[in-house]
């Protein structure tokens, strides 16, 4: 079948740009008839997802010669238009490509519990539909995102991802980022279904144990959002939910996302989740977990290299039916068909003018502002500033996880920023957010005696966030703590802005610092937006979309908590019982002796330069 095939089946194709997904019978007809010319091994290629970077680009040309690839990952430009021609010549039905574009392509934008704190919808679908526009014209049709986990133990990684603990929050966010995609043509992702953000112990790829009940009021929400919407793909998570992995839950894939929310768009595994049901253990080798994924409604294998392997042998005994696997294709198709492929060069440039002001005006109106004893915010006035910390003037640092496409020199840090602003001394007191180099430290001390005011960059490194960088202990490392002691010792005034991927536990810290801005990883744009916060040209708005404990021992710690038959009437002093008193439960109430319940901050929490009066209520 030569590429005219599908020519001529895209004819009638267009791109999703409406919430909701309309289908034509005609597309639909000349989709069912070429599944009728397709062989056994031609349709399973085409359920068959790969990634570019584990293979040559020889054999990545003789995998898509052979049609044993309907889509591929982690590929672009050049060799994914070589690629997409080569599948058209050989099969005649062209690839998805495929790529992790978390929160931004080129020109990086917060990450997305940065973006949350902005709280502004539009702002969230314009950065989306911008970065869909950079994706596209790389040749990259489908991205991994948004992720709507809804999340409340920042000791992992992927809060990075995520638009905090709140259900209505994240479904609303992930629903504008789906719309902003959806405006360009970018297919988009919901992932990951379900639940995958309560691992226990914030330890990434961990058992999750949820009930019915939490399932509905807390984590499908946004998920059902978003297929409504028109999401065109949901990603199968990693983790189990009531014992059973993800990606052989047919209660879950079937019965709630193809028969109760009647999804017909694409569900694809994660990275390798097939072949990982035999170590979960509900399969005893990698041809069980072929069955018992293709079974689930599983239709993309991503990397587990399962279904080339033993669906024609599940289905010649047996095991499957032919119509399951054609009707996995059948989604595959469609898909394609609504991306538009196949894709044509552009000779756009990515870091428009455009996109670049949306990134710092993101980037500004995501920074949250915590505490302020008047140093904020900062003028010509103010006198010196030394700028200090790790993340003072780390840009591939201040673009936060996933930004596999970031191109060092085209971003602004918080130096450079405030160096354009002001009079700037600069010692970066710290090399990195791990860094315990006391000589460093001591430079950054005697450069504050020349400075009148003092911006301490602290938090975390990229490499301290995303999937798989789950910690135990959420503080500023201790390198830093000593930075900022012993700047504190100077008598300087200082400016706390934290960089960071997570929430951190910074109750100590803030007893140091005057003014204290939460900015997590900001992207490009970080230090632009950051100083436009911080010499008053934006009014601090961000407000936080996950709380931030005082104590890691309180996490998971979150605003909507339910009442118990105990609920805490007043915060606990440990030090105020007396020595020698007995245990015993009279009296006792549901809080820890010694952090209480409260949180440093709460959900919602976020100060600005604007005072406020409150009055009673008017009904007009």
């Amino acid at each position: 079948m030569k590429s005219k095939v599908w020519i001529a089946l895209l004819c009638a194709a267009f791109l999703c740009i409406n919430c909701t997904p309309k289908h034509s019978d005609p597309a639909q007809a000349r989709i069912d008839s070429l599944l009728k010319t397709m062989t056994i091994q031609q349709k399973i290629g085409q359920l068959n997802q790969l990634n570019a970077k584990c293979m040559s680009r020889e054999q990545l040309i003789e995998k898509v010669q052979r049609g044993e690839a309907g889509c591929i990952m982690n590929v672009s430009d050049s060799l994914a238009y070589v690629l997409q021609q080569q599948a058209l010549r050989y099969t005649g039905i062209p690839l998805l490509i495929a790529r992790d574009m978390i929160h931004g392509y080129h020109t990086l934008f917060p990450i997305p519990l940065g973006q949350a704190c902005s709280w502004d919808t539009a702002l969230v679908r314009e950065a989306a539909r911008l970065s869909a526009r950079e994706t596209r014209r790389h040749g990259i049709g489908w991205t991994f995102s948004p992720m709507v986990d809804v999340v409340r133990d920042p000791r992992w990684g992927r809060v990075a991802e995520s638009y905090g603990e709140d259900t209505y929050l994240t479904s609303v966010m992930g629903e504008q980022v789906v719309r902003g995609y959806q405006m360009e043509g970018l297919a988009a992702t919901a992932k990951h279904y379900v639940g995958y953000g309560a691992a226990e112990g914030g330890r990434d790829y961990n058992t999750t144990w949820i009930p019915e009940v939490q399932l509905r009021n807390t984590y499908l929400l946004p998920f059902y959002r978003l297929i409504k919407c028109g999401c065109e793909a949901v990603m199968a998570s990693f983790n189990e939910v009531q014992g059973m992995p993800l990606s052989a839950n047919k209660h879950l894939l079937h019965d709630i996302l193809r028969d109760e929310w009647k999804f017909d768009g694409v569900i694809d595994s994660d990275y390798g989740a097939i072949e990982q049901l035999v170590k979960h253990g509900v399969a005893a080798d990698k041809k069980e977990a072929t069955r018992l994924a293709i079974r689930a409604g599983v239709d993309m294998d991503m990397e587990s290299h399962a279904y080339k392997k033993y669906l024609k042998e599940l289905i010649d005994e047996g095991a499957i039916r032919e119509a399951d696997v054609d009707s996995a294709v059948k989604r595959v198709l469609q898909m394609k068909e609504r991306v538009g492929l196949p894709l044509q060069p552009s000779v756009e440039e990515d870091y428009s003018a455009e996109a670049m002001e949306l990134a710092g005006r993101l980037a500004a109106e995501s920074a949250v502002l915590l505490k302020n004893n008047g140093l904020l915010p900062l003028s010509k006035q103010s006198g010196k500033v030394l700028v200090t910390g790790p993340l003072a003037d780390s840009e591939g640092d201040q673009v936060g996880c996933w930004s596999p496409d970031y191109e060092a020199g085209h971003g602004i840090t918080p130096l450079q920023a405030m160096q354009q602003r002001g009079r700037v001394v600069y010692s970066p007191g710290l090399r990195y957010s791990r860094d315990r180099n006391t000589r460093i430290i001591r430079d950054a001390v005697k450069a504050a005696y020349q400075a009148d005011v003092i911006a301490y960059f602290a938090g975390e490194e990229q490499l301290l966030s995303g999937e798989a960088q789950s910690l135990a202990d959420i503080r500023l490392r201790e390198g830093q703590r000593q930075l900022l002691h012993a700047l504190h010792e100077t008598g300087k005034p200082i400016v706390l802005v934290i960089m960071a991927g997570r929430p951190l536990t910074i109750e100590d810290e803030m007893a140091y610092a005057d003014a204290v801005v939460y900015a997590y990883h900001g992207g490009t744009m970080a230090g632009e937006g950051i100083a436009r916060v911080l010499y008053g040209e934006t009014n601090p708005c961000g407000k936080l979309t996950m709380t931030i404990p005082r104590h890691v021992g309180q996490v998971p710690i979150y605003y909507n908590h339910t009442n118990t038959g105990r609920p805490a009437r007043q915060e606990p002093d440990i030090q105020a019982i007396p020595v020698g008193t007995k245990a015993h439960p009279a009296g006792a109430f549901s809080f820890y002796l010694d952090y209480g319940t409260k949180p440093l901050f709460p959900f919602g929490y976020g100060l600005s330069y604007t005072t406020y009066e409150y009055g009673s209520p008017v009904v007009r």
